[in-house]
């Protein structure tokens, strides 16, 4: 989520051209799983976890040509991967992974992504509201983050604490006013609630709205792949933990031909777009319920940006 939301990925390219200092040969780079073996099997691997395997490769390499360059950081291993151009040949693909991951760590760490990735924790596991609250001001005056992040959090804002004492999203979308947003970004906190507001959606936004302590998860014997332990899982997932025990609501999902005593498989297609994290979470679904195999299909794969432009055209 992390890639896509930074960096940016289409038709299986990612555009590294601004990135401070890259390579020729790594302006450009292709992730496709067919061609790349190592991006195949770290496709839903989260950013931590690839750091972490590709330190494994790293750590190989150096026995095998017995170099004792300590490795502690992204940035080591980025500057070893360029005094060690034989490693490319050893890797494979991994170089253009090392060249990646390095910035979008220094994305993350720039731009205080692991603060606002929290906060977004935070309310869509419904959170003390006074404490997201301070969270939230203390990100909008902070000027190392970033437009995006600010509209995303208020937006969040919006809808997950609607309804509750206090709610009070007009403070913000001031604040937001105040550090130069346009009047057409700050007017998608109306937007946004008259496409997804309780008014207009069905059943919970978040599945169960409970209560979940967030853990920040550390990876040893690498700096700057420090991880926000995702609790939010998708409500696609509790529709389907639902179906699995027969409980889902007829009068929303009718059934052709009487109920089923049992589910095998199940084709989820939405219209509208989906998510990459949506998409992983069937994946791993798929994995830990091999009776229950589920193909998911949409019209197109959302991230923020492209999401709130259809917001925004609505």
């Amino acid at each position: 989520v992390v890639s896509t939301q930074s960096t940016g990925i289409e038709n299986n390219r990612v555009d590294l051209s601004e990135v401070p200092g890259i390579t020729k040969d790594m302006r450009e780079v292709i992730m496709s799983p067919e061609q790349d073996s190592f991006f195949k099997d770290s496709l839903y691997s989260d950013f931590g976890e690839i750091g972490i395997k590709i330190k494994e490769l790293v750590d190989k390499f150096q026995k095998q040509q017995h170099s004792t360059a300590a490795i502690e950081s992204i940035t080591d291993m980025k500057k070893f991967v360029d005094n060690y151009p034989q490693f490319k040949k050893f890797s494979g693909t991994v170089s253009k992974h090392v060249a990646i991951v390095g910035e979008l760590s220094r994305i993350v760490q720039d731009h205080n992504l692991l603060e606002v990735s929290e906060t977004e924790q935070l309310m869509t596991t419904q959170a003390s509201h006074s404490e997201v609250q301070q969270k939230i001001s203390s990100l909008l005056r902070n000027p190392k983050v970033r437009e995006m992040e600010i509209l995303r959090l208020v937006l969040l804002y919006c809808i997950c604490y609607e309804g509750q004492s206090g709610h009070n999203p007009r403070q913000f979308i001031e604040a937001m006013r105040n550090k130069g947003v346009s009047e057409t970004k700050c007017k998608l906190a109306t937007s946004i609630m008259n496409y997804g507001g309780k008014a207009v959606r069905g059943g919970q936004l978040f599945g169960e709205e409970t209560k979940i302590a967030l853990t920040k998860k550390y990876f040893k014997g690498l700096q700057g792949v420090e991880n926000i332990y995702t609790q939010h899982k998708p409500y696609m997932i509790d529709l389907l933990q639902q179906l699995q025990l027969g409980r889902l609501k007829e009068s929303d999902f009718p059934w052709h031909g009487g109920s089923p005593q049992r589910v095998g498989e199940i084709i989820i297609f939405v219209i509208g777009g989906i998510t990459y994290e949506e998409i992983k979470s069937i994946h791993e679904w798929n994995i830990s319920n091999p009776g229950n195999k589920v193909v998911l299909g949409s019209t197109c794969v959302h991230n923020c940006r492209s999401f709130l432009d259809v917001i925004a055209s609505n």
